[in-house]
């Protein structure tokens, strides 16, 4: 009896990766070995940048919520203060929205933060 080795398995296989590597550059598409070590790489790497999305985008937030914050003569640290202390939870993505689009709604926020602050004082 012939020995059977992986077939069609391992051409499906091949073929599932040299597809997902499509449009690298060079070898990387086109030599086995290479293609093996990059798709591994190219996962890992998504994996490793989808959490950092995260916290880029948090410090996205936090510099434009610093900004409006500044026009208002209130230190971001100051602003987040006294939002806990006024127990307003927004977070900072909504913040950020609204000093972009609803300047007049932040404002009423940074009003109520001032005066946890200064009722704490």
């Amino acid at each position: 009896m012939p020995r059977v080795r992986k077939g069609a398995a391992r051409r499906q296989s091949k073929k599932r990766i040299f597809k997902a590597v499509r449009g690298f550059r060079g070898p990387r598409s086109k030599n086995w070995r290479l293609v093996k070590e990059s798709f591994l790489r190219a996962g890992a790497t998504a994996t490793k940048d989808r959490k950092r999305r995260k916290r880029d985008f948090r410090s996205l937030w936090i510099i434009r919520v610093s900004a409006a914050c500044t026009q208002r003569d209130i230190r971001y640290s100051r602003f987040i203060y006294g939002m806990k202390l006024a127990q307003v939870s927004i977070n900072r993505k909504m913040l950020s929205e609204m000093a972009i689009h609803d300047p007049e709604g932040f404002d009423q926020v940074v009003a109520v933060a001032r005066k946890a602050i200064e009722a704490a004082a």
